[in-house]
Formats: C-alpha cells, structure tokens, sequence
C-alpha cells in the first residue's frame, strides 16, 4: 500500500481545519445572532401569544383605547371623526390585568382591570376632569375573516359616558411625558367650555349657563351602518340589526356566528337542520331585544355555544 507523502497529509489536515473552523463559525453565528427562528425564540415567540398576555398587552390597550372613543363619538352624535382623530393622543393604562376565562374553540378571550385615560393636551370632560377611570371587563375575539383581534368593552359606561361632553380645556392640561409634540390639531375642532374665572376679591364669578347633558344619538340610518356583518346594513331595522351595523366587533362576532351556522347547516342531518332553525328564530328574537351592546355580544357568543352543542348532540332545551 503506498504511504502518503508528508505534503499530502500537510494538505489533509489543513483542510480538516479549516472545515472545523467553517462549522465553528456558523454555530457562534446562530448563537449570536437573535432574529433566528431558533428553540428559544420560538418558545419566546409562543409565550407571547398566551391568552393571559394578551389580555395585558399594548396592542390590546391600543384597540380599547380607539373603542372608547369610538363609542363617545357614537354617543356625541357629532365631531365623530375628531374623537378618531384624539384618541392617537390620549394614553390609556391597565392596572392589576387578569384573564377571566379563555373559550379555546372561539378563541374569545375574557378578561378584566382597572383602566385610567389619560385625555390628549387641551380637552377636558365636564367638571375639569383630565383622566378617568374606571374598572371594565373587555373581551378580546378573534375577527372573523382572520384580520387581527376585535375588542368588546362591558362596564365601560362610566368612562364613555363623560368622554362625550369632551371640550377644549380653558388652560393648557397638564402635558404627560408620552403625549407628542405639539398639541393635536384636532383639538381646535372642538368646541370651548372653559370654566369661569373667580373673582379676585374672593366671590366666585357667576357660573357659566349649565350645558345640556349630550343625549344619546338617535339610531343612525341603515345606510350609515360603518361596520360589515353577515347581513345587508341597507336591510336593517330591528334594535339588534342596528347595533350589529354600527359596531365593528359585533360585526365580527355575527360574521363568525354566521360562518359557523353556515357550516353546520352543510353537515346536519335533518333533525339537527331542523333545530338549528328553530333556535335561529329565537336567537334573533332575544337578540333584538337587547338594551346595549354587552347584551348583543353575550347573545352571540350563546348562539355559537349552542350550535356547537347541537352538532355534538349535546343541546338541551332551555326550560
């Protein structure tokens, strides 16, 4: 057998070292660099989407904050696109947030804490006030054509309700760290009602004309509907249609009850087609004669809890 020459194994081992050095390098790489998908940040990636952090996450808060004056702006009746507009400037916080319960087959999301806003620089609400808070429930759903989360706020009244009568404040408000620079523009779009001077020698100046609590908006015409359910919003004139037609989330919960009827319609024998429609009618009954939206979501959130106990044969009708 011929031997190797020592040049030849020179060459050999050089080669074998430079392979290990090669292999070295591309491991460190891995190590180093963080934007791979590696073990860890996956498991990272996963933590980040468990129901009880999103019920105490920034995009959350961000969603609930566009909610609240969405519904003010609903209740005013008016400046509707000046309260979309301000709640970029308001800063909302969570405190001491817990997940309520998780439904696994909808992938609704209950949970609850104690909110404060923080309004935008220059408004304030009836009585002076800059921030407001209350303790709500809000139920995050997954929306129904796969676009992100929906928010659903209950017990929120007590903030939405004063966040109608929001005015311009007759003194700059206090500027909170994390608001931008300079004052929103569409803070001029409202209107004035700072409060009166005091007298200097000490007698209060008399008391501005008393403003008219802001009353509920009347129902909106069905063409006016701004959200996109199951049905035609040209259609609607039932309380319950309505509502649906005007709110974003309980569009997406009709449309996801919608899908979820329409299938199981497809794949039910005739007993179970004929008890799907029955309850139908019910449904839609309570459903409109819901008082507020929180009524409108439970109802829905019912309804699909009860199609799925009718394809599986565990339904039981309510006594």
């Amino acid at each position: 057998m011929r031997r190797l020459n020592p040049r030849t194994i020179a060459i050999i081992a050089a080669g074998a070292v430079a392979l290990l050095l090669i292999v070295a390098i591309l491991l460190f790489t891995q190590r180093q660099n963080p934007d791979r998908l590696g073990g860890d940040n996956r498991a990272g990636e996963q933590t980040a989407t468990r129901p009880e952090q999103r019920c105490a996450s920034q995009r959350t808060y961000d969603e609930i904050k566009r909610e609240l004056f969405r519904q003010a702006g609903d209740i005013r009746g008016s400046d509707r696109q000046v309260y979309d507009r301000l709640a970029a400037y308001a800063v909302v916080r969570m405190e001491q947030p817990v997940m309520r319960s998780n439904d696994k087959d909808s992938g609704i999301i209950r949970c609850a804490g104690r909110l404060s806003l923080d309004l935008p620089p220059g408004v304030a609400v009836v009585g002076g006030r800059t921030t407001l808070a209350a303790p709500i429930e809000y139920v995050i759903q997954p929306a129904a054509d796969g676009s992100g989360d929906v928010i659903m706020l209950e017990g929120a009244d007590s903030i939405v309700i004063p966040l109608a009568t929001l005015a311009r404040s007759g003194a700059p408000a206090r500027q909170p760290q994390t608001q931008p620079q300079p004052l929103p523009a569409p803070v001029q779009d409202l209107p004035d009602s700072a409060p009166a001077p005091a007298d200097p020698n000490g007698s209060p100046s008399p008391a501005p004309a008393p403003q008219p609590a802001p009353q509920p908006a009347p129902q909106p015409e069905p063409a006016a509907a701004s959200a996109n359910p199951s049905f035609n919003c040209r259609n609607a004139r039932t309380r319950g249609e309505i509502m649906v037609c005007n709110s974003s989330g309980l569009a997406a919960l009709d449309r996801q009850m919608a899908a979820q009827f329409n299938s199981a319609m497809a794949s039910a024998n005739p007993a179970q087609r004929d008890l799907l429609q029955r309850t139908r009618r019910s449904f839609l009954s309570f459903r409109d004669q819901c008082p507020n939206e929180s009524c409108v979501a439970e109802t829905y959130r019912g309804r699909m809890r009860e199609i799925r106990d009718i394809m599986s044969g565990r339904w039981r009708p309510s006594r």
